[in-house]
C-alpha cells in the first residue's frame, strides 16, 4: 500500500529539517520558554496559564532535536556505509567534539539538578515560615491595640449622642468628629437609613462603608471594629457601636467611625500581608516550580546537545569539505583525471594551502601529461619510421634487453633466422632454441658477448638451415641505460655466404688460373724433350746408361703427367662450371660410386649403412659423383687400401625443427686428422699427405657449399680415425609434400583425439 503524504506536510519538513532553520526555530523557542519561565516565576498566579504553553514548546522543541539528530545521524551512517571520502573522520570528530561538550553540561546539569532542589526546598524553610507567622501576628497585635482604643473612642462619642437631642445629631457629630482622629462618623437608623453623616472630604457625600454583616451583629448586641480597604484611599480601622436610647420613645442607633491608618502602619502592613500571600503562593507551587525549572533546565540540555552536535557537525563538515575534496582529487588524480580541480577554501589556513598546493599540482601534472603525450606521440612517429627503416632493410636486427629478452625484431631477421621473431617476443634469447635446435650453436657463439657487456663485438658465424649453409657476420653493441631508458643489446647481423662464397672463389680461382698457366706451359716441352731423348737416344747406347736414360726419361714423362693431373685439378677448381639441380636418389649414387672401387673379390672396401626412407636431393650428378671420389679416395688412403679395415658411409634423414636436411659420413679407422689443422682442413693446399695437392677438400667443401650444404671434419673417439660429415639439404618439393603429411597426420591425431573425447 502506498501511502501519499500531503505536499504541505514535505514543504513543512523541508522548513524544519533544512539548512540553518532548525537552529533558528530551536533558539526561538528556547527564549520563548526561558520568558515564560521567568513570568510564571515572578508571577506565581499566572504560572497555570503558562504551564500549557512551556510544555507544548518543550515538546516541540524535543521533536525537532530528536528529528535533527536523527536525520544527521542517518546521513553520516548513510555516507559511513557508502565509504564517502571523509565519512569516517567526520563521525570520529563529531563524536570526539559531541563527547567534549556533552560531558562538562551534564556535570553542569547534575549539579544544577541539586541546586535547584535544595534552593528552593530552602525558600520554604521552618523558621522562615515561623517568622512570617510572627510578623504577621505582631501586626495583627499592634493593630489590634489600635482598634480596641478607638472602639473605646467610639462608644464614648455613641454616649454622647445618645444624651444629645436629635435634632443635634448633625452638629454634635461634627463636633465630636473634629475632636477626634476619625475621618468619618455616619449615625445610622436600626432599619440602617443614614440619619446623619460627618466626614473630613466636604465633597464626600455618601458613606464609605456599610453592610448587612455589622448590622446583624450590631443587632445581637455586639460591637464590631476591623480593617477594611478602601478603594484609592487605603487602609482604614473601622468601629461601629450601638447608641443606646436613653429618652423614652427613642429606638437604638448605630454609630460608625472610620480611623485612617498611618502611612507607616499601612506600608508595613501591606509588606507584611504581601509576604505572608506570596509565601503561601510559593508554597502552594513549590512542585510545580520544582518540575518546571527542571523541565526548563532538561530543555536547556537538550538544546545545548543540540547546538553542540549542530556545531560539531558545521565544524566537522567545513573543516573536512576540504579534506573530502582532497580524497576525492586523490582517487580522480589516481584514476588518470589529472584536470580535477578542488574548489578553493575562503579561509587562508593549512588546509586552504594544501587544496591549493593540490590544484598547483595537479595542474602541473596535467601539463606534463599533454607534453607527455606530445612526446609520446613524436615518438611513436619516430617509432613508425624507425620500423619503417627497419622493415626495409637488408640487414636483419634485433635488440634485446638486459635479461637478454627480446624487444624488437625486423622481417629480415626472421626471414634469415626462419623464426618468427614476434612470436618470442619479451621471452628469452635461449627459448627459442627449445623449439629451433638449429640455432644452438648459434646462441652458443653470441651470448658470451652479451653477458661480458662489450661495448661492440663482430663474430662471423656459420648456420645451417633449411637453406642451407650460410655465413653470417652478427655485429652487437651494448646499450647504456639512462635514467627511464633501459639498457639492453642491439644486434645486426648480414647473410655474406655469397659473399664470401665470391670472395673465395675469385681469390682461389685466380690463385688455380695463375699456377695452371705458369705449370701447364712447361710441361708439354719438358715432355716431349723426355720422349725425344728417349727415342733418339735409347737404342744406340749401352746397357747401363740405356737403363739410367729409360729410368730418367720415364720419370720425367711420369711426374708431367702428375703435374698435369694438377694442373687439371686446378683449372677445375677456378673453372667453377654451372651446376645442373636435379632430384636425385643419393643412396643410389653412392653404391654406383662403391662399386667402381670393387675388385670383383670377396672383400669389399666399403661398408655401406644407408636410411631406405631417404628422401632425393637436389643436386649436380656429376659434381657429387666428384665429391664422392674424393671422399672414398682420401679415406681408402688413409687406411693404406687395407681391406680389414673398411671405410664405413652411412646416411640418416636430419630434422631440426622445420629444417630437414641429410645427412651423409663417411668414417675411415686411419690415424685421424692433427688438430693444428683441423680449422684450415678445407682451405686450398692444406694436406698431410707427402704427395697430396691439398686441392681434395677444397673441391668437396666448394661442391657442398655449391649445393647448400655443410661440410665439416672430426675425430672419431674411441676406435680412432676421421670423420667427414657433409649435410646437404632435401628437395624442397618433398620437403612440403613432407610438411603437409605431418600437419595432415597431427590434424587427423587432434580429430581422432576430439571424437575419443566424445
Amino acid at each position: 500500500m502506498v501511502r501519499i503524504v500531503p505536499r504541505p506536510l514535505i514543504g513543512l519538513g523541508r522548513l524544519l529539517f533544512s539548512g540553518s532553520r532548525p537552529v533558528a526555530l530551536l533558539t526561538v523557542l528556547l527564549l520563548i520558554s526561558l520568558y515564560l519561565l521567568s513570568s510564571a516565576t515572578h508571577q506565581s498566579a499566572r504560572f497555570g496559564d503558562y504551564y500549557l504553553v512551556l510544555l507544548v514548546v518543550n515538546v516541540l522543541a524535543m521533536l525537532i532535536l530528536v528529528g535533527l539528530i536523527v536525520k544527521h545521524m542517518a546521513q553520516l551512517l548513510r555516507q559511513h556505509r557508502a565509504n564517502a571520502p571523509g565519512s569516517r573522520l567526520t563521525l570520529r570528530l563529531v563524536m570526539l567534539l559531541g563527547v567534549l561538550s556533552v560531558t562538562p553540561v551534564l556535570v553542569v546539569y547534575l549539579f544544577s539538578l541539586d541546586f535547584i532542589q535544595r534552593g528552593i526546598d530552602s525558600w520554604f524553610d521552618v523558621r522562615v515560615e515561623d517568622a512570617l507567622d510572627d510578623a504577621l501576628e505582631l501586626s495583627r497585635a499592634s493593630l489590634g491595640v489600635r482598634m480596641r482604643d478607638l472602639q473605646r473612642e467610639t462608644r464614648h462619642m455613641a454616649l454622647a449622642l445618645a444624651e444629645s437631642p436629635p435634632d443635634l445629631a448633625a452638629l454634635t457629630l461634627n463636633e465630636l468628629r473634629e475632636n477626634s482622629n476619625a475621618t468619618e462618623l455616619t449615625l445610622y437608623s436600626s432599619h440602617g437609613r443614614i440619619l446623619a453623616s460627618s466626614a473630613l472630604d466636604p465633597n464626600q457625600l455618601v458613606p464609605l462603608w456599610l453592610d448587612d454583616a455589622t448590622h446583624l451583629r450590631l443587632d445581637l448586641g455586639a460591637n464590631e471594629v476591623g480593617l477594611v480597604s478602601v478603594h484609592d484611599k487605603g487602609l482604614f480601622i473601622r468601629t461601629a457601636v450601638t447608641v443606646p436610647a436613653l429618652l423614652p420613645g427613642q429606638e437604638n442607633r448605630i454609630l460608625r467611625a472610620l480611623y485612617p491608618v498611618t502611612a507607616y502602619m499601612n506600608e508595613l502592613a501591606d509588606s507584611v500581608q504581601a509576604a505572608f500571600a506570596r509565601y503561601q503562593e510559593l508554597a502552594y507551587l513549590r512542585k510545580p516550580l520544582k518540575y518546571s525549572f527542571v523541565l526548563t533546565l532538561s530543555l536547556v540540555l537538550l538544546l545545548s546537545i543540540l547546538t553542540a552536535v549542530l556545531a560539531a557537525l558545521s565544524s566537522s563538515r567545513r573543516l573536512m569539505q576540504p579534506i573530502s575534496d582532497l580524497a576525492e582529487g586523490t582517487r580522480a588524480v589516481a584514476g588518470g583525471d589529472y584536470a580535477k580541480r578542488l574548489p578553493l577554501p575562503s579561509r587562508k589556513d593549512e588546509l586552504g594551502f594544501l587544496v591549493r598546493s593540490f590544484n598547483d599540482m595537479t595542474r602541473r601534472i596535467s601539463q606534463a601529461q599533454r607534453e607527455a603525450q606530445t612526446s609520446q606521440r613524436a615518438a611513436e612517429v619516430q617509432r613508425a619510421y624507425l620500423e619503417g627503416v627497419l622493415a626495409n632493410l637488408s640487414s636483419g636486427v634485433i635488440t634485446l634487453d638486459t635479461d637478454l629478452c627480446i624487444r624488437t625484431g625486423n622481417n629480415v631477421a626472421s626471414q634469415m633466422l626462419n623464426v618468427p621473431l614476434e612470436e618470442y617476443r619479451g621471452k628469452r634469447l635461449i627459448d627459442i632454441v627449445d623449439d629451433h635446435t638449429h640455432l644452438q650453436f648459434l646462441v652458443d657463439i653470441i651470448t658470451p658477448h652479451l653477458g661480458q657487456n662489450d661495448a661492440q663485438w663482430s663474430e662471423e658465424v656459420v648456420q645451417f638451415g633449411p637453406g642451407g649453409r650460410r655465413i653470417f657476420i652478427w655485429r652487437g653493441t651494448s646499450l647504456s641505460g639512462s635514467g627511464d631508458t633501459p639498457g639492453g643489446h642491439v644486434i645486426v647481423f648480414d647473410d655474406i655466404t655469397a659473399l664470401m662464397q665470391a670472395q673465395r672463389d675469385a681469390a682461389w680461382g685466380e690463385v688455380a688460373r695463375r699456377l695452371a698457366h705458369e705449370i701447364k706451359n712447361p710441361l708439354t716441352p719438358i715432355q716431349l724433350s723426355a720422349e725425344r731423348l728417349r727415342h733418339k737416344y735409347l737404342a744406340s747406347m749401352d746397357p747401363a746408361d740405356a737403363d739410367v736414360l729409360d729410368r730418367a726419361t720415364r720419370t720425367i714423362v711420369q711426374q708431367v703427367g702428375t703435374l698435369k693431373e694438377m694442373v687439371k685439378a686446378f683449372s677445375d677448381y677456378a673453372r667453377m662450371p654451372t651446376i645442373h639441380l636435379e632430384p636425385i636418389d643419393l643412396n643410389q649414387l653412392i653404391r654406383e660410386v662403391a662399386d667402381l672401387y670393387d675388385e670383383g673379390d670377396e672383400h669389399s672396401w666399403f661398408e655401406l649403412d644407408l636410411d631406405d626412407a631417404l628422401p632425393p636431393i637436389d643436386a649436380d650428378d656429376g659434381r657429387l659423383r666428384q665429391l664422392l671420389h674424393n671422399l672414398y679416395k682420401n679415406a681408402l688412403e688413409a687406411v693404406d687400401f687395407q681391406p680389414t679395415q673398411p671405410v664405413c658411409v652411412s646416411t640418416r634423414c636430419m630434422q631440426e625443427a622445420n629444417c630437414h636436411f641429410i645427412e651423409l659420413r663417411v668414417q675411415d679407422a686411419g690415424p685421424g686428422i692433427p688438430e693444428d689443422i683441423m680449422a684450415q682442413l678445407f682451405e686450398p693446399y692444406v694436406t698431410t699427405k707427402p704427395k697430396g695437392s691439398g686441392l681434395g677438400l677444397a673441391i668437396v667443401k666448394k661442391i657442398v657449399e655449391e649445393h647448400g650444404g655443410m661440410v665439416w671434419a672430426e675425430n672419431r673417439t674411441g676406435r680412432g680415425g676421421a670423420c667427414l660429415v657433409i649435410r646437404l639439404p632435401v628437395s624442397r618439393q618433398e620437403n612440403a609434400s613432407h610438411d603437409d603429411e605431418l600437419e595432415r597426420t597431427m590434424e587427423d591425431s587432434e580429430r581422432n583425439d576430439s571424437h575419443a573425447a566424445a
